[in-house]
């Protein structure tokens, strides 16, 4: 899952929810939390991109490759961004139950092996990159603003 803070900005994916929550509200809600996500820093996923792009054909062509920085659980990633929010305000965290155990965990070993890639950002700078936006004021209404969250988008437009 791509995190951090760019130009056209995603607060629907767990970092950044996390993140926008934790500064905005003072509250993170955990739902589960044993759940695996990869997580990738915007910019390491346009270097990503680049270092495919100017590969040689042969190193790439008909290959697949998974980017990303470490497999965490989301309650590792709710408390890494708790710890690096509460420097600047109280925040509450709550777990509670779910049912839905859906994990995701992959391998970006293929990609440094074969092109030579390895991130350079980690969650904690995703954090910090959003908290300056925020303290920047460069989100207009992050909790609400429809153009942040894509499903919110998709149906303001009635995409199906």
């Amino acid at each position: 899952t791509v995190c951090g803070y760019a130009p056209r900005q995603r607060l629907d994916v767990i970092v950044n929810i996390l993140t926008n929550h934790a500064y905005n509200n003072g509250k993170i809600k955990v739902v589960g939390g044993s759940q695996l996500r990869p997580n990738i820093h915007v910019d390491d996923m346009v270097r990503a991109y680049i270092t495919v792009l100017e590969a040689p054909k042969e190193k790439v062509q008909g290959e697949i490759f998974n980017a990303g920085y470490q497999n965490f659980s989301v309650l590792e990633i709710s408390e890494m961004v708790k710890n690096i929010v509460s420097k600047k305000r109280n925040v509450e965290m709550e777990v509670v139950p779910t049912n839905d155990n859906r994990s995701y965990h992959i391998s970006s070993e293929k990609i440094e092996k074969q092109l030579g890639f390895k991130v350079k950002y980690t969650i904690n700078d995703a954090v910090e990159g959003l908290l300056e936006a925020f303290e920047q004021n460069k989100l207009s209404d992050p909790l609400k603003n429809k153009l942040y969250f894509n499903i919110e988008t998709m149906k303001e437009i009635n995409l199906k």
